[in-house]
Formats: structure tokens, C-alpha cells, sequence
């Protein structure tokens, strides 16, 4: 159901020829890239992590992992990830297919600068079993980041 959401989401912006569509399981960083057949950096990891007053994404490349002590600092509070049914409960999608896109506007986006090198990345779209190929910007844009932020390694 998420993908269809994400799928409508980029048919208005005229983008649907971007999404590509995989037999194989993308739902993780390693998948997604044996499938896609690209370095796992391009793959746009998106992480579901919990805030006081609800949940937040974090958007990073697909060998960037959190740095606890940036991430205390930047937002002031510890990283914990929600689990998966807290996930699928507070944004409509499944581990494994978490996206910033057509998101519910109580969420905040952050995109991390790890992110910024590459030309294309490749986020999920709603399932483990597409993705689409954005730039930096676009997902910045698409996902109505809040930020670019430095908190990860």
C-alpha cells in the first residue's frame, strides 16, 4: 500500500519513469545494492528514529551510520530507532521500504551531508522492492527536509 502512495506521489511531479521496480528484495543496504548493482553508498538509507513527541527520518548514504556523540550534540537527545511495528504504526510503511516521501507532514526529514557526494542515490519507495533514482537535492526537496545536518560517520 505504501508504494502505491509514493508511486501517485511521483506520478504529480512526472517522475514515475524514475522508479525502478525489482524482483529481488532492495530492504537492505547490502540487497539493494547486489540488486541494483551499484556501490553501497548510493543507496539512500532512511532510518525511523524516535522524538519526544512522535517520530523523525534520517536520510543518509548507504555507508554512513550514526555518530551518537554528533547526533546528542546536533538534536540533544539520545539516537533510538523505533522498531518495526512503531514504524509501520507512524508512517504508513514497512522496514525495509522506509522512505521520506509522502510522508505525513508531522514527521521531520534530515538529510545528512553524507549524502551530498553522489550524483544519484537510490532511496526506497515504500517497499522493499523499489526504488528511485534522485539526486541529493531532489531528496532534500521531495522529502521537505528540514535540513541538511552532520551526524553521522
Amino acid at each position: 500500500m505504501a508504494f502505491e502512495v509514493v508511486k501517485v506521489f511521483f506520478e504529480q511531479l512526472g517522475l514515475t519513469d524514475r522508479i525502478k521496480k525489482f524482483g529481488d528484495s532492495c530492504a537492505t543496504v547490502e540487497e539493494a545494492a547486489n540488486t541494483i548493482g551499484v556501490e553501497p553508498s548510493r543507496i539512500a538509507k532512511t532510518l525511523t528514529l524516535r522524538k519526544q513527541d512522535g517520530c523523525m527520518m534520517l536520510v543518509m548514504a548507504g555507508n554512513a551510520g550514526i555518530d551518537n556523540k554528533k547526533f546528542r550534540h546536533y538534536f540533544g537527545m539520545k539516537a533510538r530507532m523505533l522498531n518495526s511495528d512503531e514504524v509501520t504504526e507512524m508512517t504508513g510503511q514497512t522496514v525495509g521500504g522506509v522512505c521520506p516521501f509522502a510522508i505525513s507532514e508531522n514527521i521531520p526529514v534530515y538529510i545528512d551531508i553524507s549524502a551530498k557526494p553522489y550524483d544519484t542515490l537510490f532511496p526506497a519507495c515504500g517497499d522493499p522492492h523499489h526504488v528511485i533514482e534522485l539526486t541529493p537535492d531532489e531528496i532534500y526537496e521531495f522529502g521537505h527536509a528540514v535540513e541538511w545536518v552532520d551526524v553521522c560517520r
